[in-house]
């Protein structure tokens, strides 16, 4: 797969919510600034702001925009605008031998979990879990953000390192307060282990269960972490089928939990306690990636090692 490199061209679209969510093109116009300012060039689909009852666009409005980003030869990668909550929606559609032949870089978060991790089960092909289109117009944080992102575009090996410090506020609302935290990882049990990456937003990944779609690896590290809508309940659920349908991890390194999600430490060693398995396995929490921020990337499919005595993470393409 081509990397990134001065002058690239990146193609935003939305294969779940609609930039009509956020507010229109006109109001993310930052974030387009901020990418030029990377060095990259940007283009938007064609059915960018299209936008319908639950502020998505149809099935098929999707798949045609994510089937033209890989089919051009001068989209170099594709940029997901947001999350949501209906890409899976996508996945019976999707030219699988179109997306294995062009072999682009495609990034997204979130709800993007779903075509990520299912384009890397279907076709081999590795994805970027990372922030989306919008989260480019974020202002503080955003070097730390930018800064992993670009190494996980632009190289096949990198270190994930913590971030200096953390928020859980709206920062897409200017209007309104940031309340910063000195960021810490934290290890639950400690350990070494090397696996392939697997994962993402928890409520969206176990959604593959049981179609053609979740990933069959052999030795997996699961990355997870749930957004503001869940809470510490549908953790403890998901958590638990998450298991289940993938009983072997090598590891588990699970994202900050925003503070909608009323998780505690103490909750979640509760939750973690049940679970024999991650007694025996390194398990890492409050890591950079996903609802709060900033977020550092990571490729699906990728080995990850890990070790929890020094805290470093790196990932091999």
């Amino acid at each position: 797969m081509k990397k990134l490199r001065l002058n690239s061209h990146i193609r935003v679209l939305s294969p779940s919510s609609s930039i009509a969510r956020l507010g229109g093109l006109s109001a993310n116009l930052s974030a387009k600034a901020k990418l030029e300012e990377l060095g990259f060039r940007i283009s938007f689909s064609e059915h960018y702001e299209e936008s319908d009852l639950v502020q998505s666009a149809s099935i098929a409005s999707r798949v045609a925009d994510l089937h033209q980003a890989f089919a051009d030869p001068s989209v170099d990668a594709i940029l997901a605008t947001i999350g949501g909550f209906n890409s899976n929606e996508l996945l019976p559609y999707l030219d699988y031998e179109l997306i294995a032949q062009t072999q682009k870089i495609i990034c997204g978060y979130s709800d993007s979990t779903a075509f990520l991790n299912a384009i890397f089960a279907q076709t081999g092909m590795k994805t970027y879990m990372g922030p989306s289109f919008s989260s480019f117009k974020m202002v503080e944080g955003q070097d730390y953000q930018s800064s992993m992102w670009l190494q996980a575009m632009t190289q096949t090996h990198y270190e994930l390192v913590p971030s200096k410090e953390w928020s859980s506020d709206p920062w897409y609302d200017p209007s309104q307060p940031r309340q910063f935290f000195p960021t810490e990882w934290k290890t639950y049990t400690p350990g070494q282990a090397t696996g392939t990456i697997i994962g993402g937003n928890l409520s969206t990944f176990v959604l593959l269960q049981g179609t053609p779609y979740a990933p069959k690896v052999k030795d997996y590290i699961l990355f997870v972490e749930e957004a503001e809508v869940d809470d510490y309940i549908e953790f403890m659920r998901h958590l638990a089928s998450l298991l289940q349908a993938y009983p072997e991890p090598q590891a588990l390194v699970i994202g900050r939990f925003p503070k909608e999600c009323q998780m505690t430490e103490e909750l979640l060693h509760f939750i973690l306690d049940k679970h024999p398995i991650l007694q025996t396995i390194p398990v890492l929490y409050d890591l950079d990636f996903a609802h709060t921020q900033p977020l550092f990337t990571i490729t699906i499919g990728a080995q990850a090692t890990l070790d929890t005595s020094d805290g470093e993470i790196l990932v091999k393409e």
